[in-house]
């Protein structure tokens, strides 16, 4: 294997993936219709609108942006254009990131190689992986930042998901979890949130060795919640449940970003806590949301995850300013308020009794 090379990337810019769910228009389980659909994406589109892991999932991209107004303006350009070919394939596009009643057992792999190749490794954790999330990549000035900023960044991805749960149901039942999707993901290899990297170096003699004894190709196998991605030149944040709605999703991007830029542009080491405990943030995000309880590594200092992400807003609102985001974050003071995606679905199931009437429910709300 050749040593990696950190492709040079613009400082800070973003770059936004999002895997929508496709729907069968009247039973609303998962329809494996992303070969129809993808055969009807205008030219433009082609490399915004792409093919995912299984058939009823489809990967929605920007391109590079160099801000936020950018992202806006290239995601809901995309997103729009997505929902009409859904409706010109006899499906739905769904955000969220897992379907509330679809069987395992009922998907299909995608036709690509590759997909099969992993799926072969994975076995049953392969075949249960139906799930959908964000993604956001922000642009470094080079490898060393962007390991530095990987490393200090971990910490703080629990709060990330906290904001984002958006799977509590699993096969028709409810699963305990506001973010189930981290449950099942936690079951594949090289996933979660790493231990500290340290250096360039340290990754490449990493990848060099992973690659020598896994069907790791490079680093896209590397299932981290963040990972340097060197092919794009950036810092991918992974860790997110997709929100389910459209403004939640900008104002994710722009959570990313800002905490990413401060964390870059700070020249003193940020102090990292024991690695337990940010594993055990990250559970408490997963099952119990904005209302569990986020550990601080100093003992009594402890709080809830709500309380916390509301701390890092204030400390973060110099940077946020720098950058010209203060409406995009807006909406997460909403979500503390009135719960994320999870929490809402939850509260249409409770008052209907009825999967159906919570997805048309939730679909409906993305761009309200």
């Amino acid at each position: 294997m050749q040593p990696l090379v950190f492709q040079k990337s613009a400082p800070f810019t973003l770059g936004v993936e999002l895997e929508f769910q496709l729907l069968d228009p009247v039973s609303l389980d998962l329809a494996p219709q992303s070969q129809p659909l993808l055969a009807k994406v205008p030219e433009p589109f082609k490399n915004k609108i792409k093919t995912e892991f299984i058939q009823s999932m489809v990967e929605v991209n920007t391109s590079i942006c160099a801000d936020m107004t950018a992202v806006e303006s290239d995601l809901d350009s995309v997103c729009r254009t997505f929902d009409t070919l859904t409706r010109a394939s006899n499906c739905l596009g769904f955000a969220s990131s897992l379907h509330p009643f679809a069987l395992v057992r009922d998907r299909h792999v995608a036709s690509d190689k590759r997909y099969h190749e992993i799926l072969d490794d994975l076995q049953i954790a392969g075949r249960r992986l139906i799930t959908q999330a964000l993604h956001v990549h922000i642009g470094m000035p080079d490898a060393e930042t962007a390991v530095r900023v990987c490393d200090a960044i971990r910490p703080y991805l629990p709060l990330l998901l906290a904001l984002t749960t958006s799977s509590p149901y699993f096969e028709g039942e409810d699963t305990g979890f506001q973010s189930y999707r981290t449950n099942l993901f936690k079951t594949l290899p090289r996933s979660g949130i790493p231990e500290t990297i340290g250096s360039w170096q340290r990754l490449q003699e990493l990848i060099l060795i992973l690659n020598q004894g896994t069907i790791l190709n490079g680093i896209k196998e590397l299932w981290w919640d963040v990972r340097p991605h060197p092919t794009f030149g950036t810092l991918e944040i992974r860790i997110c449940d997709l929100p389910s709605r459209f403004d939640e999703i900008l104002a994710m991007v722009a959570l990313c970003q800002t905490m990413a830029v401060d964390l870059a542009k700070q020249t003193t080491p940020t102090p990292i806590p024991h690695h337990e405990i940010i594993l055990n943030n990250k559970w408490h995000a997963a099952r119990y949301g904005l209302a569990g309880t986020y550990i601080s590594p100093q003992a009594g200092n402890h709080n809830t995850f709500g309380k916390t992400i509301a701390e890092l807003l204030d400390t973060l609102r110099p940077t946020a300013t720098d950058l010209g985001v203060g409406k995009y974050l807006a909406p997460i003071k909403r979500i503390l308020q009135q719960g994320t995606s999870a929490q809402r679905q939850r509260s249409i199931y409770a008052r209907t009794a009825d999967f159906k009437v919570m997805i048309e429910e939730m679909q409906r709300e993305f761009w309200a």
